[in-house]
């Protein structure tokens, strides 16, 4: 049976629907309700199963012998595959949909996350790491540009925090997770702790590949749970916004030419960096405050995650009230900077070394979907969406292998995270002046990068 789509007459009868009305709200509601709890799972399980391996090398190095800089160069190493492969997923998307996408994406990573089991050299390690990345490359921008799809740009920093909330809350779960893995399924079938952490936060990514052509709708209109004046409602007002920016013919070639979205890579790759910092070596900095069982540093390592969870939804609705998103993220990541400067200075006490942590886990990933409301924001409407935003996400993710490599070899040479973290502050808060000074507001002035285009 094909997919509902809106009637002609439909598509052109009356004015914009209100985005403001009590029915847009109430359809705005229900798409959320449909979309972004879906979307949610799939980012919680996908930051799961890229970080997952901060967790298992507590086990793991000594098991197979790895040093610090083996590990931080594989847990990198995830990052080189996702910028390879996400710029060709994100310009296929277009062709095939996002839900097909998305199935495509969840079922490949899951499998290779459940075959990391068969790891037993720096060289397999090396390899998964790099599979791992190649086949989960494209997740982020296509529901980048599926948000674009749906929800226009008043309600889109909201519903980019609910999914990214994903992020946080995957160290909520995936601490506990992982101690009690590694702890209690330890020679379970022969199998290692870390084996089964790989096992148990693998299959959920498969399961979601299953059930996902079941849940998404590539675009309103296609959508057989909205009545056809809901499916109205959503698109008329996509339309009005889109027509009113006039940016509709930019495409990504010419995007290319655009300094503004260099600038904003550049200053992507340092928030990526930071990130990090945090989900490849927060563990390492709770074993140093004297927390030896792995069931407790997981357990200690809920309590930043979760305060950074209620911190993102809360800044992020300010930013949305205010429509204001370059100096929350400049904040943000100052603040961020600040507290990973300050965590060697704190180390050796759990209490200070938690609450540091905390305010730079909350600051840090904030900056993540205020810097994606700007590009979004910038790049809505356009052709060149999907493509542009994959671009900026690919090279950004570059900072994925940068941070774990450049504070792993650091750690190995002089024995302490102190010189890595403080190279990783430096770079964070650089990020914040380059696009606070690249990217200004009346850049992101509806229509600003093609009239740009034009006139140039």
């Amino acid at each position: 049976m094909s997919q509902p789509t809106l009637s002609s007459a439909a598509l052109r009868g009356g004015a914009p629907a209100d985005v403001n009305s009590d029915a847009a709200e109430r359809t705005y509601r229900k798409a959320a309700w449909r979309l972004l709890p879906f979307l949610f799972m799939c980012y919680v399980v996908a930051y799961l199963d890229r970080t997952n391996i901060g967790f298992a090398q507590l086990q793991m190095k000594q098991d197979l012998g790895f040093s610090d800089a083996v590990y931080g160069l594989g847990a990198g190493v995830f990052f080189l595959g996702y910028a390879l492969c996400e710029v060709p997923s994100n310009l296929i998307l277009k062709r095939i949909g996002t839900r097909a996408t998305l199935t495509r994406i969840l079922l490949l990573w899951g499998l290779v996350s459940v075959a990391m089991i068969h790891v037993s050299s720096a060289t397999e390690f090396y390899l998964m790491r790099f599979l791992l990345g190649a086949f989960e490359a494209g997740l982020f921008p296509a529901v980048m540009y599926f948000l674009t799809q749906w929800f226009p740009n008043k309600r889109r920093g909201n519903a980019l925090s609910m999914f990214m909330l994903g992020m946080p809350l995957s160290g909520v779960v995936g601490g506990p997770l992982a101690g009690w893995a590694m702890h209690s399924l330890q020679g379970v079938w022969s199998l290692h702790g870390w084996q089964w952490l790989f096992v148990v936060e693998g299959v959920p990514a498969i399961a979601l590949g299953l059930v996902c052509r079941l849940l998404i709708s590539d675009s309103p209109a296609q959508a057989r749970w909205l009545d056809e004046g809901e499916r109205r409602i959503i698109v008329e007002t996509l339309r009005a916004e889109q027509a009113s920016d006039e940016r509709t013919s930019y495409t990504f070639v010419q995007s290319l030419g655009d300094l503004r979205m260099y600038a904003m890579t550049a200053a992507y790759f340092t928030f990526i960096c930071a990130i990090y910092v945090i989900g490849f070596w927060l563990p390492t900095v709770l074993k140093g405050a004297g927390i030896n069982d792995v069931r407790w540093i997981g357990l200690y390592s809920m309590i930043p995650f979760g305060i950074s969870a209620i911190g993102m939804v809360l800044i992020s609705r300010r930013s949305d009230r205010r429509m204001e998103r370059r100096w929350h993220l400049a904040v943000c990541a100052w603040t961020g900077a600040a507290m990973l400067a300050l965590i060697p200075a704190v180390h050796a006490n759990l209490a200070l070394s938690l609450l540091v942590l905390s305010v730079a886990t909350t600051a840090i990933y904030v900056t993540l979907p205020l810097f994606w409301a700007i590009s979004s924001t910038y790049f809505a409407g356009t052709s060149a969406a999907a493509g542009s935003l994959a671009l900026i996400n690919s090279l950004g993710l570059i900072g994925g292998f940068a941070s774990p490599s450049i504070v792993g070899w650091l750690k190995t040479v002089t024995g302490s995270l102190a010189s890595g973290l403080y190279a990783m502050a430096a770079l964070l808060a650089a990020g914040a002046v380059c696009l606070l000074l690249s990217v200004s507001r009346k850049a992101l002035d509806a229509g600003s990068a093609a009239r740009r285009h034009k006139k140039s």
